[in-house]
């Protein structure tokens, strides 16, 4: 074996170790829209002086979080006055660099309220391919490299399925599925779509009201879908139901899953924790709690505890088992996107001049244990991969990390 052979092949073998080890985020909220990153250790003490590793300027609008594949981030974006430009854009992790910037025209209609925008919904992947949503209800199929494999208009399809204030619902994958919803006062719709070339493997009408929430994994095959009426659990390869519970929900703030996905908490009469039952259709409600009852912001549980944001800006941690409050923390708000954490400390940035917040949730009580005044509008949730914290605005998308 010669001494180049050899250096190849160790080199090899040192890449895929790397690719193998690493945590990607594919979707809104992470992998299982638990919003949970538990093998990465992003910076917990975050300081401007230390860990803003690098900051990219980005075109256009974009409400949408990033997802990380290996060291490529990507997200989107909507330019243009009237936002019928959208874009799909990969960076380097590494040092903030765009790799390349796909664009195209939108199909369907644009018109949002002045705080949103057309790049809404955040992109999901597979891993090979990405998919984009977006407020037009344009939807886009790239592979990592950026070039085109299936572009679809759903408005094309549906045309009442739209309203004026903008769609936000971001898409995720379960079961080799495309999930969409299309929530809105006229033409409402829940759709399983085929990765491979966009079309409807199934499709079902939903209720007639604006809805922003995002469908959510529940196990490897159902998922829950959320909406003014309640919550809705929907075989992903199939559409079949598998059960409802129907005493209404939230329609901005999505639902999460402990762990293992066997309670569903539902951002409904307050907070709701719901075990699906194998010989009904009604799930069990195991508590409800008024005084529980998220604003903006969608829960996140996080070992025994689920943590709620409500409008004041005070983060309440209950006992995911009881529904018992156990403390309280006023945070700087106000908040438009959701928490992210890893098994330590939590992270979420404020509407107002973007100061990013890590909490501390290893003690009695919740403590802050750093900011970061990013100084533009944030609205959007963060991702965590890789021992670092991703975040944007419209502007710009930062990396959190321990730079060193």
């Amino acid at each position: 074996m010669t001494l180049n052979y050899i250096a190849i092949y160790f080199t090899s073998i040192l890449t895929f170790s790397i690719i193998a080890q690493a945590e990607d985020w594919l979707q809104f909220r992470g992998n299982h829209h638990q919003g949970l990153a538990l093998n990465s250790s992003p910076p917990t003490n975050i300081d401007s002086e230390k860990h803003i590793a690098w900051k990219s300027a980005l075109p256009g609008r974009g409400l949408s979080s990033p997802i990380i594949i290996g060291n490529r981030v990507f997200l989107t974006a909507a330019s243009t006055a009237d936002q019928t430009r959208l874009h799909v854009i990969s960076l380097d992790s590494t040092n903030g660099k765009i790799i390349w910037n796909r664009e195209f025209w939108a199909t369907g209609r644009t018109i949002c309220h002045d705080k949103t925008c057309v790049a809404a919904p955040t992109p999901v992947s597979d891993g090979t391919h990405i998919y984009a949503l977006y407020s037009s209800n344009d939807l886009l199929c790239l592979d990592l490299d950026g070039n085109l494999k299936w572009i679809r208009g759903l408005m094309q399809d549906y045309p009442n399925a739209s309203n004026s204030l903008g769609l936000a619902s971001s898409p995720i994958i379960v079961n080799e599925t495309l999930i969409v919803q299309i929530e809105n006062d006229s033409d409402s719709f829940v759709a399983g779509i085929n990765l491979k070339d966009g079309s409807n493997i199934w499709k079902f009408p939903r209720t007639k009201k604006a809805n922003w929430t995002t469908p959510i994994k529940i196990n490897q095959e159902d998922i829950a879908i959320q909406g003014s009426e309640g919550i809705t659990c929907v075989r992903a390869k199939t559409g079949e139901i598998q059960w409802s519970y129907s005493e209404g929900a939230s329609t901005i703030p999505s639902s999460v899953t402990s762990k293992n996905g066997s309670v569903v908490y539902v951002p409904s009469n307050g907070m709701t924790a719901l075990k699906p039952r194998q010989d009904n259709n009604t799930p069990e409600i195991i508590w409800q709690e008024a005084q529980l009852r998220p604003g903006t912001s969608s829960p996140i549980v996080i070992g025994d505890n689920i943590y709620i944001i409500n409008r004041a800006g005070v983060l309440n941690a209950a006992n995911k088992n009881t529904g018992e409050r156990l403390w309280r923390l006023r945070l700087e708000g106000p908040f438009s996107g959701s928490p992210v954490a890893s098994k330590t400390h939590m992270y979420i940035a404020s509407e107002r001049k973007g100061l990013l917040q890590s909490i501390n949730l290893q003690g009695a009580e919740g403590t802050i244990s750093g900011t970061i005044e990013l100084g533009e509008t944030i609205l959007g949730t963060p991702a965590i991969a890789n021992d670092s914290i991703y975040i944007r605005s419209d502007g710009h998308l930062w990396k959190i990390s321990n730079t060193k």
